[in-house]
């Protein structure tokens, strides 16, 4: 089961991932600003079930409900927007995590190939 996802850590253009990352975070802080400016609300036009006119009371319970929908839309749009923000903050993190790794990954492969080098000689060193 771990071969699958090994292969496909390798397939991943980790360069390509990484330069993209600050512009994923650029984008997401700019829809979440976007998305401030155009909290303006718009009037609402409801279809009345009946010709008859309704009452005063009437349009002030469809008015609450209206507002306490748009409420709850608005909040929603600002968690969703907060949660791709979020994202793209992790990926930017996990990208550079990702990379710190693979370098170290280098310095320790290269460090057991000189020690294995180094035994090789005191070994020989030892037997000749």
């Amino acid at each position: 089961m771990a071969i699958p996802w090994l292969s496909a850590l390798k397939v991943i253009p980790w360069g390509d991932v990484m330069s993209h990352a600050p512009r994923v975070l650029e984008k997401a802080r700019d829809l979440m600003d976007r998305k401030r400016a155009d909290a303006a609300p718009q009037p609402m036009a409801t279809p009345n079930a009946h010709d008859d006119v309704p009452t005063l009371g009437e349009l002030k319970i469809r008015l609450l409900t209206a507002h306490l929908q748009i409420d709850e839309l608005q909040q929603s749009q600002t968690q969703l927007t907060q949660t791709v923000r979020e994202l793209a903050e992790q990926n930017v993190a996990l990208v550079s995590a990702v990379s710190s790794l693979r370098q170290t990954f280098r310095w320790m492969v290269g460090g057991l190939a000189l020690a294995f080098v180094g035994l090789g000689v005191a070994a020989y060193q030892l037997h000749f």
